[in-house]
């Protein structure tokens, strides 16, 4: 067991992938349906409430606090999460429909409008040496804001695509009461279970995972009964693949080319790029559960958890590469 740790820490695979690649496995052999459809469907939307309960019950008001003074930079973050990954997703229109599918292509919209990641993000720039109190910061507010703005930035590009008309301010009040009201709850209630929380970091990250993974397997359900694997080959998993490699590479040497024109010092170009280039799998799925129709869920959380896992293997090689230079000097 060991050693297989270990090759997976070569291989930068995150664990938690294979686990989610074993659920839609699972979902595609024995989905649910019926009347333990109707189970799950409740047990997912108490499960989503927890994940955002426990999100805003961890959420230190004093770490954002210590980072907010660096304005110039969280501009920059929010620029590249909330603007510049919607114009790349827009400029992928060109490959429908002979590269990829019109829900394909949602699932890369949607996946542009996510706010970027808390946890990864700070771990990442830690490692590299960056500016650790401004990547809490950043990557705080970026998962707060995305609440409210990617339901917008999603209702936008999918009018702007004309692939599928959405209801905005619906959309946004279903966030509201299903995503936002737990997260507020849970933050008013950190000064009675803060000390909990960090003695039982272990059982919130699994109770975490754990909702993650159930809302994974009820879309991935769905998804199967309505023929997901009819519409989804190889081909298309390649091809989600190599564009989402694009996403990251282009926006990767725009934070950093960004950074520099604009003079930060290497902490903060540290900061810039890990917080500006990454997008939030743990929002991403509960939300999509909360926009979309049931049966088309699945599909468009393919693009979010490929790039996900790509997002996780280059950004570990990068982190190391700083994390070298900073040794040297």
């Amino acid at each position: 067991m060991r050693n297989r740790m270990n090759l997976l820490a070569k291989l930068k695979i995150d664990s938690f992938l294979l686990i989610m690649i074993g659920v839609v496995v699972v979902a595609s052999i024995f989905p649910c349906e019926g009347n333990v459809k109707i189970f799950f469907q409740y047990l997912t939307t108490a499960a989503i409430a927890l994940l955002f309960f426990m999100h805003g019950a961890k959420l230190s008001r004093e770490s954002i606090v210590a980072g907010m003074g660096h304005w110039r930079l969280h501009l920059l973050v929010f620029a590249s999460t909330f603007i510049l990954f919607p114009i790349i997703g827009v400029a992928l229109r060109f490959m429908v429909p002979e590269w990829m599918s019109p829900t394909v292509y949602m699932g890369f919209l949607y996946l542009c409008a996510l706010p970027a990641t808390v946890q990864s993000a700070i771990a990442f720039t830690s490692v590299a040496g960056g500016n650790v109190a401004s990547a809490i910061c950043s990557a705080s507010a970026s998962s707060i804001l995305g609440v409210f703005l990617s339901p917008i930035l999603v209702g936008i590009l999918m009018d702007t695509d004309g692939s599928q008309a959405m209801d905005t301010l619906n959309a946004i009040g279903s966030i509201m009461l299903q995503l936002m009201l737990p997260f507020v709850v849970g933050h008013l209630c950190r000064p009675l279970i803060a000390n909990w929380i960090n003695r039982h970091r272990r059982l919130v990250n699994t109770t975490d995972r754990s909702s993650i993974l159930l809302v994974v397997y009820v879309a991935f359900s769905e998804a199967v009964v309505e023929g997901i694997w009819q519409t989804i080959d190889a081909y298309s998993l390649f091809i989600i693949t190599l564009v989402s490699c694009f996403i990251l590479v282009v926006v990767m040497v725009i934070n950093v080319m960004s950074a520099r024109i604009f003079g930060f010092n290497k902490e903060d170009e540290i900061t810039i790029l890990f917080c500006g280039s990454k997008k939030s799998l743990a929002n991403g799925v509960p939300m999509a559960n909360v926009l979309f129709p049931a049966a088309s869920v699945g599909i468009i959380l393919l693009p979010l958890m490929i790039f996900h896992q790509i997002q996780l293997m280059v950004c570990a090689v990068i982190a190391q590469h700083y994390a070298k230079r900073l040794d040297k000097h």
